[in-house]
């Protein structure tokens, strides 16, 4: 079977650790045929690294590349929608950065797009992918961790000279770029949409959140509590508490260790890459890569595991946020859900 043939939309951090990690997989069944960046010289650069055979300037030129069947989009979040958009009206499957979009209104219209169009469509939601998150399913759906009662979680890092974090004209705040993960790993553990949340938040003089607290309240009694940051570090870890146990995932966002409920600590050691990495643990976006390239195998719209209504519920819901704590972008009034 011929490889699944990957275009890369721009050439940042993000991407770079991306086409590294897919590296580590065989030949056989993934290959990098084209990047794009809004310069060429940037595109040229990262070709030339990754040994690609084409560099594009702007992300026209790669939409119509025949020989691209997938695109990973590793841009800032305010153009995931217009990208996603153009690759899926050339026919492109697609694999988008979180945040899948701006808000929910955005979200609803890329995926029904991508649906029309009969395309394959994931937000790149990583975490779930690594081992401890499937031991964590596994420990939840056979009943040995009870009834979940308590999802506690914290993402932060210091971050506030970080422009895409800080300015709102690149849709910066924490609930965004942070917060996506807690959301998921809470969504992860109770496996339903929350009756209430109570958010509040810090922020910044672009008016995009610096902090932010945020209780979700689960049908049940269950309570997740997240909290994220881009002026500290947090403890960045997930414990999650149900009437039988718990399990705590060490660097939640990407974890190669986890205690599980008997009180033993286990790992899961990534392989190497041929390239240095920007991000912790960064060798894991290999894990979805491959998912995306199974989903595509077998004729899947979407994945189990990153399903389009969670990506919608995970928008809602950071929606919800933002509105409590006063966080407004251009196109919450131009995408309304």
């Amino acid at each position: 079977m011929a490889p699944l043939r990957w275009g890369i939309i721009s050439a940042g951090k993000i991407s770079h650790d991306f086409t590294n990690a897919l590296s580590t997989w065989p030949k056989e069944d993934h290959q990098v045929v084209a990047v794009s960046a809004r310069k060429l010289d940037d595109a040229q650069k990262f070709a030339k690294l990754h040994g690609i055979a084409k560099a594009y300037e702007g992300y026209e030129s790669l939409a119509k590349d025949a020989d691209v069947d997938v695109v990973y989009i590793g841009a800032i979040n305010t153009t995931h929608y217009e990208i996603g958009m153009m690759m899926l009206d050339h026919g492109k499957h697609v694999l988008c950065e979180k945040p899948l979009c701006m808000n929910e209104g955005q979200s609803k219209r890329l995926l029904a797009h991508a649906k029309e169009k009969n395309l394959f469509l994931m937000e790149a939601i990583w975490s779930r992918f690594f081992p401890s998150y499937i031991l964590l399913k596994q420990r939840i759906d056979s009943g040995e961790l009870g009834e979940i009662k308590e999802v506690d979680v914290q993402f932060g890092f210091y971050l506030s000279d970080v422009d895409r974090l800080r300015l709102k004209g690149l849709g910066g705040g924490t609930v965004l770029d942070l917060g996506v993960y807690t959301i998921q790993v809470i969504l992860w553990a109770f496996r339903g949409a929350p009756t209430k949340v109570v958010a509040k938040g810090q922020l910044n003089e672009e008016g995009v959140d610096m902090e932010v607290s945020a209780e979700l309240h689960f049908p049940g009694g269950g309570v997740a509590k997240m909290q994220t940051s881009g002026l500290k570090k947090l403890e960045n870890k997930a414990v999650i508490r149900g009437s039988k146990g718990t399990f705590t995932l060490h660097d939640f966002w990407c974890p190669v260790s986890l205690t599980d409920i008997d009180g033993s600590h286990k790992e899961f050691p990534l392989p190497p890459a041929p390239h240095s990495f920007n991000f912790p643990n960064s060798c894991g976006l290999r894990f979805e890569a491959e998912e995306t390239r199974r989903c595509i195998r077998e004729g899947r719209l979407e994945s189990e595991t990153v399903p389009h209504g969670e990506s919608l519920l995970i928008a809602r819901i950071q929606d919800q946020i933002r509105q409590q704590i006063g966080v407004q972008f251009p196109e919450d009034a131009q995408f309304k859900a």
